[in-house]
């Protein structure tokens, strides 16, 4: 099945909720949703499973336009980020159902039912009531439900937000292989950039109703189209900083120049905005060409494996990543260092222009 989305639109209230939308998700694909809540990744993907009409546009299935047909008559499963589970009836049950109703041979529903409820974890609690379960358990059940159907579109809502961390990491590894083995199209939405490269395949960046780009997951990442790309893909924020481009060289508002070589070597003049993610800051020097920077200390978080630093110096804000536990004094001056490498360029529309090259680390690229 290939599900195509036509200049899909949605209105409510005079209030733009998704604005001219169009891609095409493959049969077998799995595609990432990525934006800030209320970005409108909800709203979208009930549109895709025939929950709510848009204002406009339509959806095509193998080129069929299936824009007015009700959810029922479409072989669809969602779950949602908030556990919905028949509370009469017992996990076993609760899997079982769309098989049940699908006319699926007894052995079979039996045979599907327990392999999908191994892969969630929650076997060994088939015969328990909802009720008797905890958040995450509920959560695995309705996953479970969704999952052991066989159907062409299978949309997921944040599903691993209410599961512990162990748990999520286990399921962010498994579900794209589980899925895999399946022809059906898979749309998985996060507000996590982290949690979009691990889910790997595609992804949709979305800001504010609107898909800012689609592609495979890491090429977006590496190559955000957009200023608002940038931002979204990145935790915490990408930093910016106006810069101007003449007399051969690029001068930030911070105050700093940067030379035009490397990647940045054909931008003209012009105004520019740089960027440059939190983990490609430090507060060492990384090479002969990092160029040194003083600003002052107004936050430190720290995460426990990590330490977010937010410094300020001329009217320009930056936050630096760093590995393991550091303890600055708020408001005392610090040195950190930007490597020019690094940077993106996005010209004066917020259109990128320039890229870092990809670094490769450990078959990995940085």
């Amino acid at each position: 099945m290939t599900l195509t989305l036509e200049n899909i639109t949605k209105t409510v209230g005079g209030e733009s909720h998704i604005d001219d939308v169009s891609m095409t998700l493959e049969p077998g694909s799995f595609n990432v949703l990525l934006g800030r809540t209320l970005a409108g990744k909800t709203t979208l993907m009930r549109i895709m499973a025939g929950l709510e009409p848009p204002s406009s546009g339509r959806i095509l299935v193998d080129n069929v336009d299936v824009t007015g047909m009700a959810v029922q008559k479409r072989n669809v499963a969602m779950v949602y980020q908030q556990f919905i589970n028949y509370p009469s009836m017992n996990v076993y049950d609760n899997i079982a159902s769309p098989l049940k109703l699908q006319g699926v041979d007894k052995a079979d529903i039996d045979k599907r039912v327990r392999s999908t409820a191994e892969l969630m974890h929650i076997e060994h609690l088939l015969d328990r009531l909802p009720q008797e379960l905890s958040g995450g358990q509920q959560q695995r059940t309705a996953m479970a439900r969704a999952m052991v159907k066989d159907c062409k579109l299978l949309l997921l809502d944040e599903p691993l937000v209410n599961l512990d961390y162990k748990l999520r990491e286990e399921l962010r590894e498994e579900i794209p292989n589980l899925l895999a083995e399946r022809d059906t199209i898979v749309v998985y939405a996060t507000t996590e950039p982290m949690e979009a490269l691990l889910l790997g395949g595609k992804c949709a960046v979305m800001h504010q109703g609107r898909v800012t780009q689609f592609g495979p997951t890491t090429q977006v990442y590496h190559n955000p189209a957009y200023v608002e790309t940038g931002l979204i893909f990145s935790d915490p924020p990408i930093n910016l900083v106006d810069a101007e481009v003449r007399d051969g060289a690029i001068f930030m508002k911070s105050g700093h120049q940067v030379p035009l070589s490397g990647h940045l070597a054909d931008l003209s003049n012009g105004t520019y905005t740089l960027g440059i993610r939190a983990n490609h800051l430090s507060v060492d020097p990384t090479g002969a060409d990092t160029i040194a920077m003083q600003g002052q200390v107004e936050l430190a978080e720290i995460t426990g494996s990590e330490t977010f630093v937010h410094v300020h110096f001329n009217d320009v804000s930056w936050v630096i990543q760093e590995e393991g536990v550091h303890n600055p004094r708020l408001g005392e001056a610090t040195s950190f260092y930007v490597d020019p490498t690094r940077l993106f360029a996005f010209d004066a529309n917020g259109k990128l222009v320039a890229a870092p090259p990809v670094e490769i680390s450990n078959g990995k690229a940085a």
